[in-house]
């Protein structure tokens, strides 16, 4: 299926490793120009040397996203780079296994910074700008842990549902405006931090050898209603996200999208 996306512009926050980074490979596979965005110009500017390797198109936009300044200038820059912006995905995001008895409140506000204000800096900056294009994307990345939450890590669920509501909201200020606004709720993605979780949680365990080894051991204990009994691939997302910012999803809009291998057991 042609994805119509060859000459739309494309902003992938946090995209210098991980999920960001498949999302954005993806989007370039596609045709699209995507500005690679990070902290650290080696690690963003190697992402963009592998798309453009691979026969895409992608420069980097570097800013901070906890202040309103670092935004501004990750928005500037990735509108600059290409003289226009169609898609932002907002995947810039931090987690810290906490808990409730041991979380001080400025922790609560420092991932509330990061994983809900930091997308809402973006989307402030680069809405004026999508609004007079007369067409656009804003897809957030949440989590499948907005509605499935542990009894650890409390703020950073707190954030992931918050991710959600905003979509919704965002989409209803963007009615009729050609700009649409959805999330990609993720489960659990073999990425380093959930490989290292799982390692913990299978030495807990006693067991040993290699994450494929001990993967299906700890999915059964920690998350036995994973309907599809494996972990997700961060490429797996990616296909997720490429469809939804495509023309192909024009109708679209508020929807959240769980790609989580059942983790979430209620309906959506």
């Amino acid at each position: 299926m042609d994805l119509e996306l060859n000459g739309k512009t494309a902003l992938v926050t946090g995209s210098s490793a991980g999920i960001g980074a498949a999302i954005a490979s993806r989007l370039g596979a596609e045709g699209a120009q995507v500005i690679i965005h990070g902290r650290n110009a080696e690690r963003a500017e190697k992402v963009a040397a592998k798309i453009r390797d691979a026969g895409g198109t992608a420069k980097v936009a570097l800013g901070d996203l906890s202040s309103d300044e670092g935004a501004a200038a990750a928005v500037e820059s990735a509108i600059a780079a290409f003289g226009g912006l169609d898609i932002i995905v907002n995947n810039a995001g931090g987690f810290e296994a906490t808990d409730w008895e041991n979380t001080p409140s400025e922790q609560w506000a420092k991932i509330y910074d990061h994983n809900v204000i930091g997308m809402a800096r973006v989307i402030r900056q680069s809405l004026p700008h999508l609004r007079e294009r007369g067409w656009g994307r804003y897809i957030q990345i949440s989590s499948g842990i907005y509605a499935n939450p542990f009894a650890g890590s409390p703020d950073y669920s707190a954030t992931k549902a918050a991710n959600a509501t905003m979509t919704v909201s965002l989409s209803k200020e963007l009615a009729g405006t050609g700009v649409t606004s959805n999330t990609v709720s993720p489960g659990p993605i073999r990425t380093p931090a959930l490989e290292e979780y799982f390692g913990n949680f299978a030495k807990a365990m006693g067991l040993e050898g290699t994450f494929e080894e001990y993967a299906p051991n700890v999915i059964e204990a920690a998350m036995p209603h994973l309907t599809v009994k494996r972990v997700g691939e961060p490429e797996e997302i990616a296909d997720a996200v490429a469809f939804l910012a495509s023309p192909r999803a024009n109708y679209i809009n508020g929807a959240n999208l769980r790609v989580d291998g059942g983790f979430v057991t209620s309906i959506n």
